[in-house]
């Protein structure tokens, strides 16, 4: 009985590695062997990268709107302890895109906070001048 290789199945799973491979630098994109575990790693840290991602933007936003709350002399845990006493649902990334984007919207955001919070939780920061809350 003659031996059966499979080549054609085995050629075919051994080009669509080598295609999805396609781009690496070197023996890497060429080689079947090499590209295998490329292609491996690269799926790793993918999958890895994506929740990655997700933690980075989170702590970028919440950077962005300290930085912007404290401007308006409110740190950043008071305001969003003022947000949900003022029951206003925006996610960090919206709050952000504000601060940036439109400072007199975000302004008026900072004040509803602050007149949410109780008057023993809101204090002047160093920077700032006493001022009378609105």
């Amino acid at each position: 009985m003659p031996r059966a290789t499979n080549s054609p199945a085995s050629r075919a799973r051994r080009k669509k590695v080598i295609a999805e491979a396609k781009g690496y630098r070197g023996r890497r994109s060429k080689l079947f062997r090499y590209a295998k575990d490329a292609r491996m790693k690269a799926k790793y840290w993918a999958y890895r990268d994506r929740k990655t991602r997700k933690r980075f933007f989170r702590s970028l936003w919440i950077l962005r709107l300290n930085a912007a709350a404290r401007a308006e002399g409110l740190p950043y845990n008071r305001f969003i302890q003022g947000l949900k006493l003022a029951n206003i649902q925006l996610d960090r990334k919206i709050l952000a895109d504000l601060a940036i984007s439109a400072p007199e919207t975000f302004r008026s955001i900072v004040a509803k906070a602050r007149q949410a919070l109780p008057a023993n939780l809101i204090k002047i920061l160093p920077h700032q001048k006493a001022t009378t809350i609105p």
